[in-house]
């Protein structure tokens, strides 16, 4: 498992104005406003920037939970209707999205960690098969995507278009076969490690035992690079993430992290690679987990992680029983918060420091247990960009966050990849080859840990 009114119409979308408007977060930080504006103003820009480009998030774990919950029955969890009851409730629906003002979602495709070659490699089909089929039973709302057109074009229609990440690269079994018929099935984009390290990347939170990528993980690259898949660096060492940004002939993505001078988990990025970012032309995506967000948080969680660890350990194959215990024992240990204002300040640190066209938005939804006060569902996000305009960003600014930023970095990928798919072959490059001298020392072999997003 990872962890972790009144409305107004935005073309065919409904914005939540309670959010924009009743959320105290813009009075923390007052001082930080440049001009004062009214709240009609402020939601008249919302509505404005919501209507004119589409909101898209870097990453939603709605499809983790369609397998987690009901084995992927989709009967089984009607997301027509609001999902937000009940005693596990979901962070993510179609009313929501609406409110929300959401005009694409990337859905993870997330394989654990614990799974060896073919059964990860089955898991990952599952989940980008139940991504397809979530589109395909809900019509008039979403609308697969695998372009930065196709986005734009579901906007335009009045749909939310569903794209496809994969998280965790263990799910292509080390195979660039698998990367391919992924890419052919609508993937377009893959995270290269999630919590653990796996035959070919070290991960964040694991013991590294690559000192970054193997040569069989640089050639993933350079076939991500070569398909038009985007270079996705959540999760990764910070070796990797040099190593990848060294190798990467396109942009990377950071699809949910956040910035790591605010809050001190290896998750987050640190400046010297938000800086890199800039160079390469890439795009930090804000997750809104609190323990990334919130140093106080971080502190808090630190047992939680061990506590997450025992309970993985002991229930390797029972998620929802691994799940219950996680929130048994937060019930028991009740956490600080995190709040909207604190996601802001995060996104505008990388602003600062990357620059206005590398950040963008990638909540972690429904991969998450708790959320910051303030942005505890998908129909939160315009309470967020009406504190940045609170804060004295423009709309053309604002813009560039909610969708703007993502879509050129789509776009710049799919230029490398046409160039590149003149001028080579697919890799028929195998990991055995590649990374020898590792698989004969066995050193391909992760060590458990905490499965937290």
């Amino acid at each position: 498992m990872k962890l972790s009114h009144g409305q107004m119409t935005v073309g065919p979308t409904v914005v939540t104005l309670a959010a924009v408007l009743s959320l105290g977060a813009g009075s923390l930080h007052a001082q930080s406003l440049k001009q004062p504006l009214s709240t009609e103003s402020i939601e008249a820009r919302v509505q404005r920037i919501l209507a004119t480009t589409p909101l898209i998030d870097g990453h939603n774990d709605l499809a983790e939970n369609l397998r987690d919950r009901v084995r992927n029955h989709l009967g089984q969890l009607d997301v027509s209707k609001d999902q937000s009851g009940g005693p596990e409730p979901l962070q993510t629906d179609i009313p929501r999205l609406r409110r929300g003002g959401v005009g694409g979602v990337f859905f993870a495709a997330y394989v654990p960690s614990n799974l060896e070659r073919a059964a990860a490699v089955q898991v990952l089909f599952e989940q980008i098969d139940v991504i397809r089929r979530l589109a395909a039973r809900y019509p008039e709302t979403f609308a697969l995507a695998t372009s930065a057109a196709d986005v734009e074009h579901a906007h335009r229609l009045g749909r939310i278009a569903a794209l496809i990440g994969i998280e965790n690269g263990q799910a292509i079994g080390s195979s660039l076969a698998v990367l391919r018929q992924a890419y052919v099935c609508g993937a377009r984009y893959m995270t290269l490690t999630h919590w653990l390290t796996h035959a070919w990347a070290d991960s964040a939170t694991d013991t590294a035992q690559h000192n970054g990528l193997t040569r069989f993980g640089r050639e993933v690259v350079h076939e991500m690079n070569r398909l038009g898949m985007l270079v996705d660096l959540s999760h990764v060492s910070d070796k990797v993430m040099l190593d990848a940004l060294e190798t990467s002939e396109a942009p990377v993505i950071f699809s949910h992290s956040s910035a790591r001078a605010l809050c001190n988990h290896k998750r987050d990025v640190p400046d010297e690679i938000l800086r890199r970012v800039t160079a390469n032309g890439g795009i930090v995506m804000v997750n809104f987990a609190p323990n990334f967000i919130s140093e106080e948080v971080r502190v808090w969680s630190e047992p939680l992680d061990v506590e997450w660890r025992r309970l993985g350990n002991l229930y390797p194959n029972d998620e929802k029983r691994v799940r219950d215990g996680v929130r048994a024992w937060i019930a028991a240990h009740p956490a600080p918060k995190a709040t909207l204002a604190q996601v802001a300040d995060h996104i505008e640190h990388i602003r600062k420091v990357a620059g206005i066209e590398h950040v963008g938005l990638g909540s972690d939804f429904d991969g998450i247990t708790q959320t910051p006060v303030g942005l505890e569902d998908v129909a939160h996000y315009p309470a967020l960009i009406a504190e940045l305009l609170r804060r004295g960003w423009s709309d053309e600014d604002a813009k560039k966050l909610v969708g703007g930023n993502i879509l050129r970095v789509m776009r710049a990928v799919e230029r490398v990849a046409a160039r590149l798919q003149r001028e080579r072959q697919p890799s028929d490059a195998l990991i055995e080859e590649l990374d020898a001298s590792e698989h004969a020392s066995g050193q391909a072999t992760a060590t458990p840990t905490s499965q937290q997003k």
